[in-house]
């Protein structure tokens, strides 16, 4: 079932069928941290994400997704307002919805990457990791150009 969220001229959407992939794919090819993101990938992690569009009329001005089990963990990705839409507080009002979304409440662990929104993601109550000696990751900051070269 998908949600709704209204403010002024703006609507937050977790309808699926109203996302923009050419602007969502648009802005995260670019983006820091998935430069070269092919289109089908970004398909592929929306389809299995809870999607969270922002809008302005018809157009898309904004994403959020959450990769969550929705019972104990949820991991907040691709979070953008596109620049002409920034300083109006739409980039905090997404990460408010998305923290008070139904099906998010309870869960044990949120989990979050960025290299410099952290001031945006303290508002919603994140904070650096309490054990980061826990942590372990494989990371492949080249997987998409390594990809296209094949």
């Amino acid at each position: 079932m998908a949600h709704e969220w209204r403010r002024g001229d703006y609507l937050i959407s977790t309808d699926k069928s109203r996302l923009d992939l050419a602007v969502i794919h648009g802005f995260i090819t670019t983006s820091y941290w998935a430069p070269g993101i092919p289109m089908e990938t970004v398909k592929r992690s929306i389809d299995h994400s809870l999607a969270f569009g922002l809008y302005k009329g018809d157009s898309q001005v904004g994403f959020a997704r959450v990769v969550t089990d929705y019972a104990t963990f949820a991991y907040i990705s691709d979070v953008f307002i596109l620049e002409e839409f920034r300083g109006q507080g739409l980039s905090k009002w997404l990460m408010e919805v998305v923290a008070a979304h139904p099906d998010l409440q309870g869960l044990r662990r949120w989990l979050l990457l960025t290299r410099d929104a952290h001031g945006l993601y303290q508002k919603t109550g994140f904070t650096e990791p309490k054990t980061p000696e826990r942590y372990m990751e494989k990371f492949f900051p080249d997987v998409y150009e390594r990809a296209a070269k094949e």
